[in-house]
């Protein structure tokens, strides 16, 4: 299997560059170390510090300072090679979840057009319930468990939650993992702040579970039109919604920040040893 290349690059300007450089840091780790655990996936991660110069072979996840409208992250350029956008704000290290969420999304479906089957789900007081039914879910890894609650910690810095491929097992079954923090506790369980997508292959119309508020809360977002990935096509639909909606984890964000102090001041005694 060839090894994926990932960079990541500030087209902004205004973040702080020593944290694209430690996210990307990160990001490496997550999809040497723990995406590989679950997804037949092997990918590296660096830092492009120059966002006029993306070398050949890399699929970029550019940090900007907004996403074009109706649009989500993920895209194919003229070479239809995947590359993502995420918006970085220098007023907030949330973004290093979003860049995380997207990377992983590109890696486990670069073009946007996986599905998988399974049992049906529908609304249930609080969370959902399987059905009788079957859908065909779109695969993004991280839209099930995407809330900012939901991120781990890779050297201080926050990197989102993702599903396994047990998601989409038909019943629970004891030590399964749902998603890698352990945050999903069954198939096709939505946590606050998520999402998830499917169609109901007697409707053919996109439909859609937002976990936005107090309750879920289910959306149609009618047919594909065929000239986007269906990943550009929901997300279009949904990331105004989800963005508007999320909440800080200023308890992680702290918790990174000092252990990214940390990390320096051993960094800076470490070097005089030389």
């Amino acid at each position: 299997m060839s090894v994926i290349q990932v960079g990541l690059v500030d087209k902004t300007g205004k973040l702080d560059p020593s944290l694209v450089e430690s996210t990307a840091a990160a990001l490496n780790i997550q999809v040497m170390r723990d995406l590989p655990q679950f997804w037949d996936v092997k990918a590296t991660v660096r830092h492009l510090p120059n966002a006029k110069k993306i070398p050949a072979g890399v699929w970029p996840v550019f940090l900007v300072a907004q996403l074009p409208p109706g649009e989500g992250g993920v895209h194919l350029d003229k070479k239809n090679q995947p590359y993502s956008l995420v918006i970085g704000t220098p007023d907030s290290d949330d973004w290093t979840i979003d860049a995380s969420h997207e990377t992983l999304e590109m890696l486990v479906d670069p073009y946007g057009n996986r599905l998988q089957s399974s049992r049906g789900i529908k609304i249930a007081g609080k969370g959902v319930e399987d059905t009788t039914a079957e859908f065909e879910y779109l695969v993004e890894a991280c839209d099930p468990c995407e809330g900012n609650q939901y991120a781990y910690s890779v050297q201080g810095i926050a990197v989102s939650d993702f599903i396994t491929p047990h998601f989409y097992d038909p019943v629970v079954t004891a030590g399964t993992r749902y998603s890698f923090g352990g945050n999903i506790k069954k198939p096709r369980q939505l946590l606050p702040g998520g999402y998830i997508s499917f169609i109901d292959p007697q409707k053919d119309e996109w439909e859609q579970i937002l976990f936005l508020g107090e309750t879920p809360e289910l959306h149609t977002l009618g047919s594909a039109d065929g000239q986007r990935s269906l990943r550009v096509f929901v997300d279009g639909k949904t990331r105004e919604k989800v963005r508007g909606s999320r909440k800080p984890n200023q308890t992680l964000t702290q918790s990174n920040r000092q252990h990214r102090e940390i990390l320096e001041a051993g960094a800076l005694k470490r070097a005089t040893l030389y």
